[in-house]
């Protein structure tokens, strides 16, 4: 064999291999629907909503949702379909709920940070789309840092839930400190202020002493990722949060 050969066959093997997926892509993406054996009433999250992940990124939990009928009865065999923004991809894109009345998708969300609506959809008896809107929150490099510094160094007090990896001391402190996502007391906090009590601690700014300073442990940067996060993931969100990417 020449050497024009060895490196041309792996070539057009790769190129075959490259065609062959992209051919496998468009015929799932336009397969039929499954035909549903039921339909239901309404349609209702199980788990998954409210989950952060940096973007283009798998969710760290599946979405699973729920079609019951008029009684709160589980439906099997109904069909469910899910979309959003371009980018959001779904595995699966549909299916049929299961004898629980449930169907489980993954969701890997855009490259765009940002807050993504989530549309689970089936149809009742009478044809009519039932819709469920859930929200996922795409995070950006800086803000993924921020999750990292104050999953490490915020949480055990801002968070009152503790988990296998963190024991809260939420319940310890006669002050207790507002959870990041409490968007209507962060909203109302300039990022200068913010920048401020981080830094030199609450009693910086008339706030708790039991806040206290870490303007010697996290640098500039991360101070800024610190507060990028919390914009993004206040409830309400904050003006500097980002865009709803979905469309009805």
């Amino acid at each position: 064999m020449t050497r024009y050969s060895t490196l041309v066959l792996p070539l057009f093997a790769a190129l075959v291999a490259t065609s062959m997926a992209i051919s496998c892509s468009r015929k799932s993406e336009s397969a039929p629907l499954p035909k549903p054996t039921a339909l239901g009433a309404a349609i209702v999250e199980s788990s998954g909503g409210k989950q952060l992940a940096q973007t283009g990124s798998l969710l760290a939990q599946p979405l699973v949702v729920q079609v019951n009928d008029e009684q709160g009865n589980a439906v099997t065999g109904a069909l469910v379909e899910f979309s959003a923004a371009a980018g959001v991809v779904f595995d699966p894109p549909n299916g049929l709920t299961d004898s629980s009345g449930q169907l489980t998708t993954n969701i890997s969300l855009g490259g765009t940070a940002g807050r993504y609506q989530i549309v689970a959809f089936t149809f009742d008896k009478a044809h009519k789309k039932i819709e469920l809107k859930i929200e996922e929150i795409a995070l950006d490099y800086q803000q993924t840092l921020g999750r990292q510094l104050a999953d490490q160094y915020c949480e055990r007090c801002h968070n009152p839930e503790s988990t296998v990896q963190r024991v809260s001391n939420y319940d310890n402190l006669d002050v207790k400190p507002h959870p990041f996502t409490e968007g209507d007391t962060f909203n109302k906090i300039s990022d200068a202020d913010l920048n401020a009590i981080i830094s030199h601690g609450g009693a910086a700014l008339g706030k708790s002493a039991l806040m206290p300073a870490w303007g010697n442990t996290l640098s500039k940067a991360d101070i800024q990722a610190l507060i990028s996060y919390i914009r993004a993931i206040s409830d309400p969100p904050s003006r500097g949060a980002g865009p709803v990417y979905a469309r009805n």
